[in-house]
């Protein structure tokens, strides 16, 4: 996706310019994800990812060499997975939920953040007739879309994302020991399945993840528009 962008029709300085800012974005953003899983287990009880050096916002120590290169493929990839042993939660239930769904959280608030400072610059923008450059609020943009996107991707019941996890622990018992192992085993190959829908359903113009995750950004904002209304 960011290659094609690169290689597209249009100004090549604004084409790297959105390549650049997407970059910081995701790399911000799996950062602060990854940085989450590793806290919320160090709070429960464990702390395998702090020993490893995970428990940190230094992107370097997230970085999957594989998963970036598909970022600037298809423009979505993956980080280095943080390194937990739930055995040592001091409640095992509370400690798969809270960790597994400490990622989810923290890019939804990044993203409910970016909405906020984009609604309040362009409500300052609107008040002060001072107009603020463009590449602002296409990163407020760009990173507030992406953590949805995160947020919602990783929801997935799909094994090993963290979706699997929470669908376990709250659905586990009621489907079932086989189903469970046979999402675990089968997790690679969904994962594949989603990847290639996706691909056909963007050459059609449709992105359910995408979709999904501007429905989401735009509640947000329009959130704050709402309550910018009753201040002015």
């Amino acid at each position: 996706m960011l290659v094609s962008i690169l290689l597209g029709d249009g100004d090549i300085l604004s084409k790297v310019i959105y390549v650049a800012l997407y970059l910081i974005a995701i790399i911000i953003s799996f950062s602060f994800h990854e940085w989450a899983h590793a806290h919320a287990a160090y709070k429960m009880g464990d702390d395998t990812a702090r020993l490893m050096g995970r428990m940190t916002l230094n992107p370097v120590a997230h970085i999957d060499p594989m998963g970036f290169i598909m970022i600037l493929i298809v423009g979505f990839g993956w980080a280095k997975p943080v390194p937990v042993n739930p055995r040592n939660y001091r409640n095992y239930r509370w400690g798969e939920f809270r960790v597994s769904f400490a990622g989810i959280f923290t890019n939804l608030v990044i993203a409910f953040i970016s909405a906020f400072i984009y609604v309040f610059l362009m409500v300052s923008e609107y008040k002060t007739g001072r107009q603020l450059p463009d590449t602002i609020f296409t990163f407020l943009m760009i990173l507030g879309m992406l953590n949805c996107a995160l947020a919602v991707f990783n929801l997935l019941p799909i094994f090993p994302l963290d979706g699997a996890h929470i669908f376990e622990l709250i659905f586990g018992k009621l489907i079932g020991a086989r189903a469970i192992a046979w999402i675990h085993s089968h997790g690679n190959l969904l994962l594949m399945i989603l990847f290639g829908v996706s691909f056909l359903l963007s050459r059609m113009g449709i992105s359910i993840v995408g979709d999904v995750a501007d429905w989401v950004f735009t509640r947000f904002c329009n959130l704050f528009l709402w309550i910018a209304g009753f201040i002015l």
